[in-house]
């Protein structure tokens, strides 16, 4: 009888890869809206940063459109900005995009989603990627958020926003997604 092959934890390899094209400037100096940076830490359970992690965004532009054949909506499609982008983790263990706000798309029964942004999380020793989303804490737009709205446990919807800090007059969102623990950040079943 064949004994199984032990298994192994993935990676790491992101940083080898997948990231070292730099994929994380989303906006050009043409396209149109509010530059922001987006940057932060993926946490595990014991509250230490992880290394070698990459995640990847995407979001629609500052009008509310995806850039995706899939979006038929009305509002103008900005042909500089493809809404996606992909951040391995630095030396620190940030990852970080170069940005736009987005703007409100439409969601469910004709309701409007807030701005946000769509993150995929990658990591070793995580055999599925995890997906969340990041919101804007100075967006009022949030209070009537169905998806947010649809997490019962306010504490839980704080997991999801991202806290603005400007530095040297540019808008900072800073995102520290939790794998695991207190504070664990809200995953989506996608």
């Amino acid at each position: 009888m064949k004994k199984q092959t032990p298994s192994q934890t993935v990676g790491p390899f992101y940083s080898l890869a997948l990231t070292r094209k730099t994929l994380n400037v989303m906006a050009t100096e043409s396209t149109r809206g509010q530059r922001i940076r987006i940057e932060g830490q993926v946490i595990d359970g014991d509250g230490r940063a992880i290394p070698d992690v990459m995640v990847e965004a995407w979001q629609a532009n500052s009008f509310g459109r995806y850039n995706h054949p899939d979006d038929k909506q009305e509002k103008p499609l900005d042909e500089s900005f493809s809404g996606w982008g992909r951040s391995g983790t630095d030396d620190k263990c940030f990852y970080s995009f170069e940005t736009i706000k987005p703007g409100a798309v439409p969601g469910a029964n004709g309701s409007v989603q807030a701005p946000h942004v769509n993150l995929m999380v990658f990591a070793r020793g995580m055999l599925s990627h995890a997906y969340t989303r990041m919101y804007f804490a100075d967006e009022p737009a949030n209070e009537t958020d169905p998806v947010l709205n649809s997490i019962k446990n306010t504490g839980r919807r704080q997991t999801l926003i991202a806290r603005r800090e400007d530095k040297n007059g540019e808008a900072v969102y800073r995102f520290d997604i939790r794998l695991q623990g207190e504070n664990e950040t809200v995953f989506f079943d996608v």
